[in-house]
């Protein structure tokens, strides 16, 4: 699993907001009846018949600009709308989305359709659609019984599909209209404030918006049609430091409406701190190999839930004899500090003013999105989960989610830290110089910025987490002014991890991302205090062979 991060008023307009809709819209229309059709035909000829399917449409539309030292790098539009049909046969019980010795089904296609609502050239698709995807799913049907005959014999398993109550909801986002001259206009001017710059190898600004509409029906009687829009500025620079270590420093302004997008003033100061946090990172030095007390900024501990404690709770992994399972086990016992409680919620649009990636209204399986609060005061509760349902959840709690072409697993939405042992940074400061003082360590650290993270799960792996810092200061315990370091990623394991934390600051931040994992890639957001640790492990990155450029930078005067 990966994390990473990921116009404005006055340039991007946004048509009114939709009013609840009277009546579903045409294609909806046309995927209920062409579903219903289907359905009873291969329930009068199946062998054997289904006992459930659905259809899901996702429309995606995107404009982007890209600009680099001034200069436009390029500009782009355009719409597609994706397929997926879904069909199980068998029994909720048992059917063919069992997962058998980590085998993990694969019917979904991401099928390209027609963008028109042309009824007879959609139906055309979704007809033949449906009939290869029932094909595969008797044939895996029969494939997972014969591996179950020649297992031993185990208690039993959890059924493979929850029911749940049907949804009917019709409001779809406005239309995306963009003024794309402004826009190359203005990542031209950003983009050419990191010219001209010794040390600065390539930049680019990207301004971004897109819009998706997802269109779901099923065989219970869900009809739904929804979405959102987004937009957002990327800044980034890249450098070469003399030993040959590649360098880069980043920005991004995210919002689920333009309106709430920084001004321009603003988006200028993140371009100027991209320039001067990657200027400053070529003169600093290697930090070494560590291990010691640590403070993480907001941004930073919500990655480090997102990576340490976020997928080891998703609840297809506690079915997967493949998977670690580490806390499959655990409902009921205490896996964190009793001062920290982490919730999901999917309904949540802002935390401290800052719109948050991974809202929605309904989950990919027509569940509504949720508020779950997984760890109460350091007690696990439960998982997230989606339709394949646990003996501790018998039910989706609206966490079933994929990109197009993927199929559905439980996955994170906006994961929120609370805490009950809040200090002021200054306190937290203090603190974590106590701890390194304790230790007979010189230093502490203070990771201020990160790109990211990626963990491993599975069982014949190493159970780890890999967390990437951009910015990063030693805290000298003897008074010396901080000093910025580069080269260091955090490493460690998730259990030695969480019982190290001891304490956290007073005021949340927000890391809006996207995560790659088994359904593909997906929105999501962490909302967490920094917290100090009496204990992280970090690790040099890798360092490449090659060395900054050898010929001398080019005049940045037209001659």
């Amino acid at each position: 699993m990966k994390l990473w991060r990921g116009a404005l008023a006055g340039w991007l307009t946004f048509a009114a907001a939709a009013a609840q809709s009277v009546s579903p819209s045409p294609l909806l229309r046309t995927l209920k009846e062409e579903l219903d059709r289907n359905f009873a035909a291969l329930q009068a000829k199946g062998d054997p018949p289904p006992y459930f399917a659905s259809y899901a449409v996702t429309e995606i539309q995107t404009e982007s600009v890209t600009a680099s030292f001034g200069a436009l790098q390029g500009a782009s539009g355009q719409a597609q709308r994706f397929l997926d049909v879904s069909v199980r046969v068998g029994s909720p019980e048992l059917d063919n989305y069992r997962v058998v010795r980590g085998e993990r089904p694969r019917f979904a296609s991401g099928l390209g359709i027609p963008l028109d609502n042309e009824v007879v050239a959609l139906r055309r698709r979704v007809w033949l659609e449906t009939d290869r995807v029932y094909r595969a799913a008797v044939q895996r049907l029969m494939a997972i019984k014969t591996a179950l005959q020649n297992e031993p014999r185990k208690d039993a398993a959890p059924p493979d599909f929850s029911q749940e109550a049907p949804q009917r909801h019709s409001q779809l986002p406005p239309p995306l209209k963009v003024d794309r001259e402004a826009w190359c206009a203005k990542a031209r001017q950003w983009s050419a404030v990191l010219a001209g710059q010794p040390g600065i190898l390539a930049s680019q600004v990207t301004i971004q918006a897109q819009r998706e509409a997802k269109y779901f029906v099923n065989t219970e009687g869900t009809e739904i049609e929804h979405g959102r829009t987004y937009a957002r500025i990327v800044i980034t620079a890249q450098g070469k430091a003399a030993d040959g270590m590649d360098l880069v420093a980043t920005e991004s302004f995210e919002a689920d409406d333009p309106s709430r997008l920084p001004p321009e003033a603003r988006v200028i100061a993140g371009v100027e701190k991209v320039k001067s946090d990657l200027l400053a990172l070529l003169r600093a030095p290697v930090v070494e190999p560590y291990v010691g007390p640590a403070i993480l900024s907001g941004r930073a501990a919500g990655v480090f839930f997102h990576e340490i404690f976020g997928h080891r709770i998703e609840g297809h992994r506690q079915k997967d004899d493949t998977e670690g399972q580490t806390f499959a086990n655990s409902v009921g016992s205490r896996i964190l500090p009793e001062f920290l409680s982490v919730s999901f919620d999917a309904t949540r649009r802002q935390a401290g003013g800052v719109d948050l990636n991974g809202w929605y209204r309904f989950d990919d399986e027509g569940v509504a999105g949720t508020a779950v609060k997984l760890v109460d005061q350091g007690i696990l509760r439960t998982f997230l989960l989606s339709r394949s349902p646990l003996e501790v959840g018998g039910h989706s709690n609206g966490h079933g989610r994929k990109q197009p072409g993927a199929e559905v697993v439980a996955r994170q939405s906006n994961l929120i830290v609370e805490s009950s042992r809040q200090v002021p940074f200054a306190q937290l400061r203090a603190l974590l110089v106590e701890e390194a003082k304790r230790q007979k360590k010189p230093y502490g650290l203070y990771f201020e910025q990160v790109t990211g993270g990626f963990t491993t799960t599975g069982r014949r792996g190493l159970q780890a987490f890999t967390v990437i810092p951009l910015v990063v200061y030693r805290i000298w315990a003897d008074g010396r002014p901080d000093e910025l370091v580069r080269g260091a990623d955090i490493v460690g394991t998730p259990l030695a991890s969480f019982a190290k934390i001891l304490a956290t600051g007073d005021r949340l931040e927000v890391f809006n991302g996207y995560c790659g994992a088994e359904s593909g890639t997906v929105p999501v957001s962490a909302v967490a205090p920094a917290i100090l640790v009496s204990e992280i492990e970090i690790q040099k990155k890798d360092r490449s062979l090659d060395r900054p450029p050898y010929l001398s930078r080019p005049s940045e005067r037209a001659e």
